[in-house]
Order: structure tokens, then C-alpha cells, then sequence
């Protein structure tokens, strides 16, 4: 929105400076001097293709006004050198009206050059941080590169807890079509997805309201993914880390692998909670819907609500219901968890069966 604005300003200093240096009655080439109209028409057409041109490249946000002052210091200066350079082509004694066109090229030097200089640095501030009153060359990082964050990472919700205990200090950016991807979500007709949906918008939220948190949405210009089609969501978060120079976070371990291939650092949160002591040991009691039947016999399975299978041996009768279950063992890698439990009070149905 900003650079839009400056834009415009851009082209109204221009149109007004023309239009009052046409109007002049000297020191005026004598072609302008003929054809006013045709001659503001063809200056203004150059500033709009400089504009058109600097909208090809590839934009950034815009978060501080110290690129401008920046950009408009380095901008003067170079027209300055440049108009000092060619004024010695322009003596009278080359050609004709030669200081009339020294005074053209030097009022579209001092336009354009300080507008780029401005342009290019809003457009790559997020490589650099200029700061006044002195110019510091450095990545603007708080607390580290910043974090990508996957909506896998968002719906598994650890990473909330990470932030609370201030483990995380980077930047995080969340891709604008990963909000959309979780919309998508919890807008589905299925119940479960529709949860894990919302579960992901609600971690979002949590995160956006820690006082220690730096988290934005990220704005790209990528092409959207086809629904159903993963690949190309795992590449557009790819590129996104590649242009600021981040990490991913996530708990997908196939967007690990093709990031690993792209040398993409990743933080998997699987990993991470494998290196911390499990939420869920052997012995702790659980509260759980069992869902459905387990691929073996006698097992009913059941979700945490961060989506965490859960295997109850002897629970195939108990499926549908509420259950109290025993865990007895976890399993935990970079795939993910499962946690193995039995009902506190098993069915007697499930004896006889067995029997």
C-alpha cells in the first residue's frame, strides 16, 4: 500500500515538474518548445514505463521508512555524480540547445534515480536493515532466522507451548495460503478435519496473542495449490523459506525429506518432542473416544486432539464410547507418535470372546 502511494506521488511531482518546465519560455529545446503537448505526453509515458517496469520485480513488505530515507540519500547522490559526469556533453559548442537539453536530462536524472534507489531498497529490505543515523549491513533477524511455519506444524499445536516457554524467539511467518489451507480445512464437511481445522486456527490465534511472539502472515505472489495436491503446497513453502533466507517448522516428515533434498534446514516437531520427555508415559490414565476397530483383532483406536493415534488393545467392544485407558507404552519418531493403552476396566464380553 505504501509503495503504491509513492507511486502515485511519483508520477503527480513528475507531470507538475514537466508541465512547468514545458511552460518555460528558455532554456527549452527547441522540438519541446514546438510540440508542449506531444513532448509532456512522451515525458510522462517514460516515467509510467519506469514505473511499469519496476512492478516486474519480485515485491516485499514494507515495514520501516528508514529504506526511503535511505534510499532517497543514495538516490540524490547518484544523480549528482551522473549529472556531473555527462555535463560536459552538453556544451554548446557540440550541438545545438545543448544547455536546454542539460537541464531536461538533469531534471529526469533527479526524478528517477532517487525513485529507484527507493524502490529497490523497500523491495530487498528484508535482506538488510538500514538504520540512522547510521547504515548497519546485516540480515534483519530477531533472535535468528526466521520460521516458516507448516499448517502441520500449526494443527499438531506443540508449537504454541514452545513459544510460551520462550524457546522461540524467531520471527515466524505464516504463508498466506497456509491460513487459506486451514480455512479450507475447517470449513470440510468431515467432522475430524473440520476439528483439526479449527484446532489449527486456535493455535494460530494463541500464538498471535503471546506478548513475546513476533508472528505475521506472509504474503506471496505463487499460484495457489489444487485442492488435494500436497506437492505443490510443500514447494511453495519451500520457496518462501529460500526467499528469506528461514527454516521450516513442521511435523510433515515428507516436507522434511524434500526440504532435507533442497538443503532447506527443517525443525520437525516430532524430533524435537523426541528429544524432551514424552507427554504420555506408561501407567498415566487417558480419556478417550475410540473411533473405530484396529487393523488387529481386539484393538479400537481413538485421536487425541492433536490428532495422536491412539491403539487400545481389548477396546474393539468399546468402540463408540467414552473409555478410560491405561497407557503402556508410547512409540515416537520422526513419523510421528502413537500411544498403546489398555481399558482401565476391560469389558467382560472381551474375556469370553478371547476364551
Amino acid at each position: 500500500m505504501l509503495l503504491n502511494i509513492i507511486r502515485a506521488v511519483f508520477v503527480c511531482i513528475s507531470a507538475g515538474a514537466f508541465a512547468t518546465y514545458i511552460s518555460q519560455d528558455q532554456l527549452v529545446p527547441t522540438e519541446i518548445a514546438e510540440h508542449p503537448l506531444i513532448s509532456f505526453l512522451v515525458l510522462m509515458f517514460l516515467i509510467i514505463s519506469i514505473i511499469a517496469s519496476d512492478l516486474l520485480i519480485r515485491r516485499k513488505r514494507i515495514e520501516d521508512i528508514s529504506a526511503i530515507y535511505f534510499g532517497l540519500l543514495v538516490g540524490a547522490l547518484l544523480s549528482y555524480l551522473f549529472i556531473q559526469a555527462v555535463e560536459p556533453a552538453f556544451n554548446q559548442a557540440n550541438f545545438r540547445d545543448g544547455p536546454a537539453y542539460y537541464n531536461l536530462t538533469s531534471m529526469f536524472v533527479l526524478l528517477t534515480i532517487p525513485y529507484l534507489s527507493i524502490s529497490f531498497l523497500m523491495q530487498t529490505k528484508d535482506d538488510f536493515r538500514f538504520v540512522i543515523p547510521y547504515v548497519e549491513f546485516s540480515r534483519e533477524l530477531k533472535g535468528g532466522r526466521p520460521l516458516v511455519v507448516d499448517s502441520h506444524a500449526l494443527i499438531d499445536g506443540r508449537i504454541a507451548e514452545l513459544v510460551e516457554t520462550l524457546v522461540i524467539d524467531s520471527q515466524m511467518l505464516v504463508p498466506d495460503f497456509v491460513l487459506e489451507d486451514l480455512q479450507r480445512i475447517a470449513d470440510s464437511g468431515d467432522k475430524v478435519r473440520k476439528g483439526r481445522g479449527r484446532r489449527g486456527l486456535d493455535i494460530l490465534s494463541r500464538i498471535q496473542q503471546h506478548p513475546h511472539a513476533e508472528i505475521r502472515i506472509y504474503d506471496t505472489n505463487f499460484e495457489k495449490p489444487a485442492s488435494g495436491k500436497s506437492t505443490p503446497h510443500d514447494q511453495m513453502l519451500i520457496e518462501v523459506a529460500k526467499a528469506v533466507s528461514g527454516r521450516i517448522i513442521t511435523n510433515d516428515v515428507n516436507l522434511n525429506k524434500v526440504a532435507g533434498v533442497q538443503n532447506i534446514d527443517v525443525i520437525n516437531l516430532n524430533d524435537v518432542a523426541n528429544a524432551l520427555k514424552p507427554k504420555y508415559i506408561p501407567g498415566e490414565h487417558i480419556r478417550i473416544h475410540l473411533m473405530k476397530e484396529g487393523e488387529s483383532f481386539g484393538q479400537g483406536v481413538g485421536y487425541l486432539d492433536d490428532g495422536t493415534m491412539l491403539v487400545c488393545e481389548q477396546g474393539r467392544d468399546l468402540v463408540g464410547k467414552e473409555v478410560d485407558v491405561e497407557v503402556t507404552s508410547v512409540l515416537q519418531n520422526s513419523a510421528g507418535r502413537m500411544i498403546f493403552g489398555k481399558p482401565s476396566h476391560p469389558p467382560a464380553s472381551s474375556t469370553h470372546k478371547k476364551s
